[in-house]
């Protein structure tokens, strides 16, 4: 592992450099890497490893024939490179476990029984595994229990990797039978085109996983936004004054600044207006919402959130909730003054 210093800590890393896609696939050379779920990990990370070389198939939960329309497309085989859940799991070595949280729950009994020795099972999230408690996941003793967690979704996995550039993986060992379990992690992690992978426990990482969504990657996001959208709209600025001071500015123009050169190069390269008022500004806006991470954090740590996950995605109308929330999102005046916004892009124009 290369050591690298992070804002003064020093952490290990592994970096293609060290670990290079040839030796991946010498370690896997002889695996059946089986990918069960075919939704949000699963057509990234499958899709990935192929193109890469490994010797993958896929396994689906299929009710109808419908569910394997988009695994068709990608180019998988009824009968040789994609299966029922089961078929998959007793044919793989490697059991790249990324159905959602709720469906590792209520497969995992149908699931269990294909297990062999020495077969590794693999997580993108420490959730079963952390919470077997609630999830009733326990694997037996005789199987590797490893874990890479792309810092992103199976989105950004592939465009990512289709760009070249990666995208950044945490990845763990939780039980090695075989004595073999790191070496196959970090395996899996630079054949899925991790850009760089870095240590974690199953624990951290979904103590970390489930705090960053709810705050600022999406939760916190979204609240914020919406409260300077409504203050701005109380005090009398239009819909697309308001969106595009509150959104759009940030999505197309200062975040990018941040991703490329970091906050502090941002500041510097903005209105000494701005400068002055978001550097005083930033200290209220941590100020307050520093007990609202806190109490995140222990909500997450105690379980409380899992509760909340799997009761509610376990319900049989939860997809008929979800829609109602979404669309309620959708179809509030901010979100729709930004779709408006959106058309009005120059990619958008009609030639």
């Amino acid at each position: 592992m290369a050591k690298i210093n992070f804002g003064g800590v020093e952490e290990e890393v592994v970096t293609r450099e060290e670990f290079p896609l040839e030796k991946a696939r010498e370690v896997l050379k002889d695996e059946v890497v089986a990918v069960l779920g075919y939704g949000v990990q699963g057509p990234a990370q499958s899709l990935n490893m192929r193109e890469n070389g490994i010797d993958v198939i896929v396994g689906q939960r299929c009710e109808d024939e419908d569910c394997w329309e988009k695994a068709h497309k990608d180019g998988w085989v009824e009968g040789e490179t994609l299966f029922s859940l089961e078929e998959a799991a007793e044919r793989g070595t490697i059991i790249q476990y990324l159905v959602s949280d709720a469906a590792q729950m209520m497969t995992w009994p149908k699931i269990k029984p294909h297990l062999k020795k020495g077969d590794a099972l693999y997580f993108s999230h420490g959730f079963s595994i952390a919470y077997s408690d609630q999830s009733g996941v326990v694997p037996p003793d005789f199987v590797d229990v490893i874990l890479v967690a792309p810092k992103g979704s199976g989105t950004s996995v592939r465009a990512n990797f289709l760009a070249g550039s990666g995208i950044n993986a945490s990845f763990a060992v939780h039980q090695d039978a075989t004595g073999r379990a790191m070496e196959r992690t970090l395996a899996l992690g630079i054949a899925i085109g991790a850009g760089y992978l870095f240590p974690t426990t199953f624990e951290k990482e979904v103590f970390s996983d489930l705090t960053g969504e709810r705050g600022v990657l999406m939760g916190a996001l979204a609240g914020v936004m919406e409260a300077q959208y409504n203050v701005l709209r109380k005090y009398g600025h239009s819909p697309s004054e308001a969106f595009n001071e509150t959104v759009e500015e940030l999505t197309q123009s200062l975040i990018r600044l941040v991703d490329k050169n970091g906050m502090d190069w941002m500041y510097a390269n903005c209105s000494t207006t701005a400068q002055r008022g978001a550097l005083d500004w930033r200290h209220e806006f941590r100020k307050a919402v520093a007990p609202v991470f806190d109490a995140l954090y222990e909500s997450v740590a105690s379980g409380e959130q899992t509760s909340i996950v799997l009761k509610a995605n376990s319900a049989p109308d939860y997809r008929v909730k979800l829609d109602a929330e979404l669309r309620e999102m959708r179809e509030s005046e901010m979100w729709r003054a930004g779709a408006a916004v959106r058309s009005l892009r120059p990619e958008n124009w009609k030639q």
